[in-house]
């Protein structure tokens, strides 16, 4: 690959930009009913306030310590793999394998950055997370919550959660319950794939990094 990299866009983090403090709170609407395995909801609650953690530290708080107080809750809440794998898509398939681990490492020090970084101020909402999860045909379920902002006003974002080894880990995010973070990467992936295969991807988070932390972290 020859040239500028071509920084990936900040569509994919349309779900992390719009959520700049949130607080913690149970949410049990009317009527709800838990039509699927409610253990699913645990990893979203540690996220939430792992994430709360974050912001009440403030932009002024190192990104290197947010980073790091972050990097434990997200790799357990999250299965990186597997959102990295839907996020290219079927040419995940075709990658050689001596490239995997290198993409794997950018994605992770992306994804993590992402939150580092949308996550970094409190002034006063809060996230709530409802014990009611929706089943889906595959055996994944859906954590349903709801970003409440200070005047009242809320976005839905949901959680689609796999159970695997490591328990139930959030295998994609789902802004107004519908625009899949991971759809949005695939589509912002594939142009640098189809430049430079996995070197160009890995070169394209790598700037992304560094822009999201200031050069702190490539």
């Amino acid at each position: 690959m020859s040239g500028t990299v071509a920084p990936i866009g900040r569509r994919d983090l349309l779900g992390l930009a719009i959520i700049t403090s949130v607080g913690v709170f149970p949410w049990r609407p009317a009527g709800a009913q838990t039509s699927g395995d409610a253990s699913a909801t645990a990893p979203i609650e540690q996220l939430d306030s792992a994430l709360l953690a974050a912001m009440k530290a403030g932009s002024n708080t190192p990104f290197e310590d947010r980073y790091r107080a972050l990097t434990p809750v997200i790799e357990q809440v999250f299965n990186l793999d597997a959102v990295l794998a839907a996020s290219i898509g079927l040419s995940w398939a075709t990658l050689p394998a001596e490239q995997k681990p290198m993409l794997a490492a950018a994605f992770r020090r992306y994804t993590i950055s992402s939150y580092a970084t949308s996550f970094s101020s409190y002034n006063g909402q809060s996230f709530q997370v409802s014990p009611a999860v929706r089943s889906l045909a595959n055996g994944e379920v859906v954590v349903q919550s709801h970003l409440v902002r200070a005047d009242g006003s809320s976005v839905k974002l949901d959680y689609v959660m796999r159970r695997g080894p490591s328990g139930w880990q959030a295998v994609d995010v789902l802004m107004d319950g519908s625009i899949s973070r991971v759809a949005v990467q695939r589509a912002d992936f594939r142009s640098l794939l189809n430049s430079g295969g996995a070197p160009a991807l890995v070169a394209g988070l790598q700037h992304k990094v560094a822009d999201l932390s200031g050069g702190t972290a490539g």
